[in-house]
């Protein structure tokens, strides 16, 4: 039977407690972590959000020690009693390891059935069954610590903000669906039949409205939701650390986030980032690295070997050259004696990413070569295709051969590929940064037509708006993503303010003036009555604090995070409502029998 707490007042938490107590009376409530009765005493591990501290129950007080011994894990109790050193062997692998409580009065404050699996770090439980269970895997240690470091990084990101004039506002949640990329979820109006509101992708066009209100530094920790396939870095509902400022252009913004990171990670982790932090061109990191989000924390660069190869015999190579398309390499040092079955496994890999093969050359160390090709190219083409790769003995070459695009796409995934094999990236090393000079429009093939990159509010380059008609693909945009150890964790850009350069965006992207109206109308017709110069940048919370705490998954930094088709196990949401709530939407479910 649970008992009263009344008279009783927690003095610290478990792991607050120190050598400096000896001798004090403390009184800590938690849960029993483990339990042992070893005949005349027993241990008592009890565990808050703190750590662990021991409880020694003797034979002082039979009573006493008869209740400890029924205790069972994931009781809450509460222990009075003076704090101790260990009568027994420290215990190093506990902050309280040199101290102990011997109670003066224990008090079961609610019993705990056995539990669906240990509670304990690092916990080999299958993740759909600790989901279902969720609250019992928050009281994990290692979950606890992500969590408190997410509030702590929440926490100094708005202190650092107040400090630099920032204004914390927020923005709405029920908002007008506007096309952002990704799709809206929508929330039905009962007081408008027919009509919905959506939740916002991010509070972007509020965020402008502010900088237009005059409220010229803004940041808000903003709850964002797409409704989109979910992956291990990715959730239908996620946070930013939002902000935007006025009277700024690129310099500003990337001079208060570096110090904004800087300041989070030396008073989180005690990790120092040198400032500035390293900057590389759109068209750089896609040329050296195959990827806008490079991983710098190992070499490995790309080279195009395009030139080289142009004329060669190998019609893979040359194919894809006078389709306009590349040929690039990899130079994978120390790797010429790969197994085959290995190289097929990589081959088959690159055919995920839209190759249709994967050419390799392996320098042995005597000097012979072992390639999938050579029988193609003359040995004098064959020495300057390893001297264009500037390849060793031992080193592997391999070589993608198809349009750019897609030789980016499957060089870079392959890099980090044989990165994570080969153990190449110092997990404990954090390495920064920032990614510049965006192209302003990608072409879509499906829909025949020039979308932004970003969004349609991305400042392109005021020496490229000439080319926006001739070349629309060739304007860059003033566009910055900053990147952590081949992880995006946060982007941004300059504004459009001048009506004009926006009326040619939207013709760009195929908008006529009145689906710009429609879509983007109070945004537009606030521009009229005097906008400043504004830009910003937002960060994903989740993805910065998972990096920061060195998880593989946002689900690991998310108190109650949804899994792969977006449904929550614990509480079995998303569910079915009553017909009469239906109704007052003026909805109705359509069965799969039913015809449109």
């Amino acid at each position: 039977m649970a008992e009263s707490m009344k008279g009783l007042k927690r003095s610290h938490r478990c792991a607050e407690l120190s050598d400096r107590q000896v001798g004090e009376e403390v009184t800590v409530m938690g849960w029993v972590q483990k339990n042992r009765n070893k005949g005349g005493l027993v241990f008592t591990d009890i565990r808050d959000r703190s750590g662990i501290i021991q409880a020694v129950f003797d034979e002082t007080d039979e009573a006493l020690r008869e209740k400890a011994a029924s205790l069972r894990s994931e009781y809450v109790v509460a222990v009075r009693g003076k704090v101790a050193r260990r009568s027994g062997a420290v215990n190093t692998n506990l902050a309280t390891g040199e101290i102990e409580i011997l109670p003066s009065e224990l008090r079961i404050l609610s019993e705990s059935e056995t539990p669906p699996f240990p509670i304990e770090e690092n916990s080999r439980t299958k993740e759909e069954l600790r989901l279902k269970y969720r609250y019992l895997d928050l009281r994990r240690p290692d979950l606890q610590r992500n969590l408190i470091l997410r509030s702590r990084l929440a926490t100094l990101t708005r202190q650092f903000l107040a400090r630099e004039g920032f204004l914390e506002i927020e923005t709405p949640v029920l908002i007008k669906s506007t096309p952002e990329g990704a799709r809206d979820y929508l929330v039905p109006s009962r007081v408008h039949p027919g009509n919905f509101y959506a939740l916002p992708q991010s509070p972007q066009l509020f965020k402008q409205l502010l900088m237009c209100a005059g409220y010229d530094r803004y940041f808000q920790v903003a709850k964002c939701f797409r409704d989109e396939d979910l992956r291990a870095d990715r959730q239908p509902e996620f946070t930013q650390i939002d902000m935007e400022l006025s009277f700024v252009d690129v310099e500003d913004v990337l001079d208060v986030n570096e110090r904004l990171l800087a300041s989070l990670f030396e008073e989180i982790l005690g990790e120092k980032v040198e400032l500035p932090i390293p900057r590389m061109t759109w068209q750089e990191a896609m040329d050296r690295y195959g990827s806008d989000k490079p991983d710098i924390r190992f070499d490995m660069e790309l080279t195009d070997v395009t030139e080289t190869v142009k004329d060669t015999s190998f019609a893979v190579f040359r194919g894809a050259v006078e389709g306009g398309g590349t040929v690039r390499g990899l130079n994978v040092k120390g790797q010429a004696e790969m197994p085959r079955k290995k190289i097929d496994k990589l081959v088959d890999f690159a055919k995920g990413y839209g190759a249709k093969g994967l050419a390799y050359l392996g320098i042995l160390p005597d000097g012979t070569i072992k390639s999938s090709f050579s029988k193609f190219l003359t040995e004098e083409e064959m020495q300057q295709l390893i001297g264009a790769m500037e390849g060793e003995p031992g080193d592997l070459l391999l070589f993608a051969a198809d349009e750019t695009r897609i030789v980016w796409d499957v060089l870079g995934a392959l890099r980090l590929e044989l990165a994570r094999q080969l153990e190449l990236a110092d997990k404990d090393v954090f390495r920064f940064l920032w990614v510049t000079e965006f192209p302003l429009l990608e072409w879509n093939p499906d829909q025949k037509r020039y979308t932004a990159m970003h969004h349609p509010f991305t400042m392109p380059y005021e020496e490229d708006l000439e080319k926006l008609d001739s070349d629309p693909g060739s304007v860059r945009a003033k566009a910055y993503d900053i990147v952590l150890n081949g992880n995006e964790i946060g982007g941004g850009s300059v504004r459009i303010f001048d009506p004009s350069i926006q009326s040619r965006m939207f013709e760009v992207l195929g908008f006529t003036k009145e689906q710009a109206q429609e879509q983007f109308g109070f945004l537009l017709t606030a521009f009229r009555y005097g906008v400043p110069p504004h830009a910003g940048l937002a960060y994903g919370l989740d993805r910065l604090a998972m990096l920061m705490a060195k998880e593989e998954s946002i689900r690991d930094v998310i108190a109650f995070p949804k899994v792969k088709d977006a449904s929550d196990l614990m509480t079995e949401a998303p569910g079915r409502v009553e017909t009469s709530q239906l109704e007052e939407l003026g909805l109705a479910i359509r069965t799969t029998e039913q015809p449109l």
